[in-house]
């Protein structure tokens, strides 16, 4: 990404909205009132980020880094992280493209996956979380009780952080690629490092996903070596089936997983 144009792009970043391409967006999408939260755009060093907390915090904050889609943290996103917010927790999407450049602005999603995301390496992701956890902790964030969730490209990345980060206490992962082919950009899948994972992690799948197969999902729960490492499938639904801003939604099962995310991370003490 040229020098300029990622100034403008930092400068530019975290303005509400959807991604190009995503419009139009559905009129099941959600919007969650802000109201008694401290809300808004943050910079964690030159990475632009989107926090969400109560306003009023009479200690530390259990902390979710909520990890974005392929559209990066555009709209919907960030009203996960007020949804958390309300929650009581320290909630932060990270941009973690902004070395490559700003996701929402490309209106077709296969150029977008093409110019854009196959570009970022997982090993950038990955410092980059960690800075945003360092970050978290210095800003009111309880260290002991870091968790993490991720979305679609978020969700294959949750895996991988689960395995990178010791200090993660839960996941969640939401349809994320299990399997695939090695890149120099993603050198490993997350059926490749699950039995480094240490700490408990549920993922959210779809039955009727096009894109990841029930195949993939039964070789990674072959895989998992722990009681607390498990996986559910809706049956009835697709891909992006939280993605209420998309004809992929589906209610049932979305209200079912976000429910399930919330005990998860209550059952290890998020």
């Amino acid at each position: 990404m040229p020098e300029a144009a990622r100034r403008t792009f930092l400068q530019n970043s975290l303005i509400a909205g959807f991604a190009l391409a995503v419009k139009p967006v559905a009129a099941s999408t959600i919007q969650t009132d802000s109201s008694g939260l401290l809300v808004g755009p943050v910079n964690i060093g030159e990475m632009p980020a989107y926090r969400a907390q109560p306003a009023q915090a009479a200690q530390a904050l259990p902390t979710i880094i909520v990890i974005q889609e392929i559209f990066g943290v555009h709209e919907h996103i960030q009203d996960l992280c007020r949804r958390l917010a309300r929650q009581g927790y320290l909630a932060i999407a990270p941009e973690l493209y902004y070395r490559q450049g700003d996701p929402r602005q490309f209106s077709d999603t296969q150029l977008l996956i093409k110019e854009l995301v196959s570009k970022v390496p997982d090993e950038q992701v990955l410092a980059d979380l960690d800075q945003t956890a360092q970050w978290a902790a210095a800003q009111g964030g309880d260290p002991q009780r870091l968790a993490v969730t991720g979305f679609c490209w978020g969700g294959r990345i949750t895996w991988l952080y689960a395995a990178h980060q010791p200090k993660v206490k839960a996941s969640v992962a939401w349809y994320g690629q299990l399997t695939g082919q090695a890149s120099s950009s993603n050198p490993l899948h997350p059926v490749d490092i699950a039995q480094k994972i240490k700490s408990p992690v549920l993922g959210l799948y779809a039955g009727k996903d096009q894109g990841i197969s029930l195949e993939s999902i039964e070789q990674m729960r072959k895989t998992l070596r722990l009681q607390t490492q498990y996986i559910v499938v809706y049956d009835d639904a697709s891909h992006g089936f939280n993605a209420d801003y998309r004809p992929s939604y589906h209610p049932a099962a979305a209200q079912d997983g976000w429910k399930m995310m919330l005990d998860w991370f209550k059952r290890f003490g998020i």
